[in-house]
C-alpha cells in the first residue's frame, strides 16, 4: 500500500483542520492505519491510531479529547479530524500504515510499514 497525505495548512490557535491519508492498493482494510507527527528539532511522535476494522481507535495524552482518527474503508483513507489546535501541535503529519488488523504497539513508530510523505500543519498564536 501506498499513502498520500494532505489537508495540512495554517490555522489559528483554537482553529480546526481535518487530515486525509489516500491509500493505494486492494488490501488497505486489513491494515491498521496511525497518525504521528515531529516538530523541528524533535523525534517523531504518535499521535492516533485505528484498528484495521476501524473499530477502536487510540490517542496520544495531549490530543485526547481534540482529535478525532477515523476511516473509510471504501474510500481507502484514513482521516484526522483535529480541534481546538494549539501552537505546541505544529508539526509535520504522517500517516502510517501497519499491515496487521491490530498490533499492541500502535504508538510505535517502527510498527508501521508503509509511511506517507507528510504534511505541514502550522498553528499561530
Amino acid at each position: 500500500v501506498q499513502l498520500q497525505a494532505s489537508g495540512g495548512g495554517l490555522v489559528q490557535t483554537g482553529g480546526s483542520l481535518r487530515l486525509s491519508c489516500a491509500a493505494s492498493g486492494r488490501t488497505f482494510s486489513t491494515y491498521s492505519m496511525g497518525w504521528f507527527r515531529q516538530a523541528p528539532g524533535k523525534e517523531r511522535k504518535f499521535v492516533a491510531a485505528i484498528r484495521a476494522s476501524g473499530g477502536w481507535t487510540y490517542y496520544a495524552d495531549a490530543v485526547k479529547g481534540r482529535f478525532t482518527i477515523s476511516r473509510d474503508n471504501v474510500k481507502a483513507t484514513v482521516y484526522l479530524q483535529m480541534n481546538n489546535l494549539k501552537s505546541e501541535d505544529t508539526a509535520v503529519y504522517y500517516c502510517a500504515a501497519d499491515r496487521n488488523t491490530y498490533s499492541s504497539s500502535y504508538y510505535s513508530s517502527e510498527t508501521y510499514d508503509r509511511w506517507g510523505q507528510g504534511t505541514q500543519v502550522t498553528v499561530s498564536s
